[in-house]
């Protein structure tokens, strides 16, 4: 009987290793995933989302299927480079493959709107807002956000002709550093006025702000 149970026991050890597990996800972990990204924008805006908070398309916002809500991710565009930070305040995609849905605001920041879908990276860095701020009564307009260093100076030389102020900025993570093309202004009127003119020239500008 004595060997009969030590077997017993052996075999459930064994069974018990084998079984496959999946890490538990916080916040502050820097879990990474890879796959792919949709975005979702009018046909739910004004809506509750699964965290009882309002859609509003023009956030950047997004769902996952099990991430914390409030829970700070950085996605990123695996074919253009370009990353956005959205927090977490819906569920889903419910789609097969995807996992994560986008708002209209940070799909727009990552170049998918017409793609629709895109591969992307996305890593946990938080679970409060992690943007830029600056001194009282600055704004931050950013224009792109970039994995290689020479495509943030392109667009910094292309943009310094006309906005002397510009420069780059670095977003350091666990896995990745982000070059930030960036511009301070210090009132919200001039924020806005140069984020129009920007943004009408095809520019994915992001407005940060205090």
């Amino acid at each position: 009987m004595k060997i009969k149970f030590i077997l017993t026991v052996f075999f459930l050890a064994i069974l018990l290793s084998c079984r496959p597990s999946r890490p538990a996800i916080s916040p502050s972990s820097g879990y990474v995933e890879t796959g792919i990204a949709s975005w979702y924008g009018d046909e739910f805006h004004g809506k509750k989302t699964s965290s009882q908070e309002v859609f509003d398309m023009h956030d950047l916002t997004a769902a996952h299927p099990t991430l914390p809500f409030g829970t700070t991710v950085l996605v990123t565009n695996l074919e253009n480079g370009r990353s956005v930070t959205v927090r977490i305040n819906d569920r889903g995609p419910f789609v097969r493959d995807r996992i994560i849905d986008l708002s209209y605001a940070a799909a727009r920041m990552l170049g998918m709107i017409g793609p629709g879908t895109v591969r992307v990276r996305i890593e946990v860095v938080g679970s409060r807002p992690v943007e830029e701020k600056i001194g009282n009564g600055q704004f931050i307009l950013q224009m792109g956000s970039f994995i290689k260093p020479e495509n943030a100076r392109a667009l910094y030389l292309n943009l310094k002709k006309d906005f002397p102020g510009v420069y780059v900025s670095t977003y350091e993570t666990k896995t990745q550093v982000y070059y930030r093309v960036r511009l301070r202004v210090r009132t919200e009127a001039e924020a806005r006025k140069l984020g129009e003119r920007l943004a009408s020239s095809s520019y994915p500008v992001l407005l940060l702000k205090e």
